[in-house]
């Protein structure tokens, strides 16, 4: 009963506060991760009185499942927007600002902390303050996909921005393995090639092989079914299946094989978008199907939000210097590679400011780093900090870029009520 009361109130309280969002012109996937806060264990959830919210991080951890699913799910719509007539017109430009823009912020955000470390050797050891770099390239795709969705965005720079968010997050994985290697490098005193270099494009490939291949299978399946509710239902089956498979890790010769489910499920609808002739109508019949799935992520997202780690000065201050940094990285770096590729000026001006977001994959990452120790503890703090900043501003930030660029429609649509509804 109180895991049903709990989802619940979670899903009722993230519905409630994205109408109070819309009075405030607020996209609604900040209303969801405000409504976490909320019933979180730092507020509600603080008295302790199940179905009132959530009461510990312990109690959020058992909802683990949903965010997985739903990551792969956002991962899976991102994947159906590498069309190949979309590919075609805008890989190239999608793919050298996808990797320059995370290089930039990565290089920015290091050259920052690592003059922050030189002044604070104690606050900030240089193996933290190295792996936070890495983690800077990382883009939230959820937060991303959430904010074009709701306002029906559609021009040049929402045609780049999301080839480039699915691009920047394997740039990202790749960025942080060899930062990761060279931090543990400095702490052990040996540097390991295969952790490095090996693992992390090995990591890419084999999750974009398998992708490739759950996209065959998922195809071939469909076509056992001429329901509509079937073929969706199938759909549904192939990602649950596709997320489970890329949690699988294991050792060959000494070499850790682990796979990224964000770039799996990327995969899978990239080719299932690409082979299916009726993928484009089943799509339009998921994203339905998995509105109240990803409300129930950003609720959980935003209810994992450590509110404690205002209480670390210290840790605040670095935290600021990452933002700042972190934020001039991806603005100059999407903004030079767009110049560099003659992109529209609205790409040019506007999309680096719609990279802002940033959530799981980071999260991710900063988990991770605990194998670092005392150092891993001060990046998992510091992401966590970044990313309750990002996550409540970062989706304004894309709304009001997308708004400037002439990307969203100021029509809106009819609503259930049969009344015209006015999107700003």
């Amino acid at each position: 009963m109180h895991i049903l009361l709990s989802l619940a109130i979670a899903l009722f309280v993230g519905l409630m506060l994205s109408r109070l969002a819309k009075l405030a012109q607020l996209p609604a996937v900040t209303a969801y991760l405000v409504a976490g806060i909320l019933i979180g264990p730092f507020c509600l959830g603080a008295f302790g009185v199940h179905g009132l919210g959530f009461t510990s991080m312990e109690e959020i951890e058992t909802y683990s499942i949903i965010s997985d699913v739903a990551l792969g799910f956002i991962a899976f719509s991102i994947g159906n927007e590498f069309r190949l007539a979309q590919i075609k017109k805008i890989g190239k430009q999608a793919t050298v600002i996808g990797i320059f823009q995370a290089v930039v912020a990565t290089l920015f955000v290091d050259a920052a902390l690592i003059v922050t470390h030189f002044i604070m050797p104690d606050v900030l050891p240089l193996p933290a303050a190295i792996v936070l770099g890495a983690i800077a390239s990382a883009t939230a795709p959820a937060a991303t996909l959430m904010v074009v969705r709701q306002y029906k965005a559609k021009g040049p720079v929402t045609d780049t921005l999301l080839p480039v968010v699915a691009i920047d997050d394997a740039v990202g994985l790749v960025l942080f393995a060899i930062s990761f290697g060279i931090a543990k490098a400095l702490l052990a005193g040996q540097v390991d090639v295969l952790s490095i270099i090996v693992e992390p494009l090995l990591e890419v490939f084999l999750s974009l092989v398998l992708g490739a291949i759950m996209g065959l299978l998922i195809t071939l399946f469909e076509k056992f079914f001429h329901s509509r509710s079937k073929r969706l239902s199938m759909s549904v089956a192939f990602v649950l299946f596709t997320v489970a498979l890329s949690s699988l890790t294991f050792n060959i010769g000494g070499i850790h094989i682990a796979f990224s489910p964000l770039l799996t499920c990327m995969m899978l609808g990239t080719m299932f978008c690409n082979i299916c002739d009726f993928s484009e109508e089943l799509m339009d019949r998921l994203d339905r199907w998995t509105a109240p799935l990803f409300i129930l992520f950003f609720v959980i997202s935003g209810a994992e939000l450590d509110l404690a780690i205002f209480a670390d000065g210290l840790i605040v201050l670095v935290g600021v210097i990452y933002i700042l940094f972190r934020s001039l990285g991806k603005y100059i770096g999407a903004g030079v590679s767009a110049s560099l590729m003659h992109s529209p000026p609205t790409v040019k001006k506007y999309l680096g400011i719609t990279l802002l977001p940033q959530a799981g994959v980071a999260l991710g990452m900063a988990l991770k780093a605990y194998a670092l120790g005392p150092a891993g503890a001060i990046v998992a703090n510091i992401t966590l900090f970044s990313v309750l900043i990002y996550e409540l501003v970062g989706p304004f930030f894309t709304k009001i870029a997308l708004q400037k660029a002439g990307e969203i429609n100021p029509e809106g649509k009819i609503s259930a009520r049969g009344k015209k509804e006015i999107h700003p």
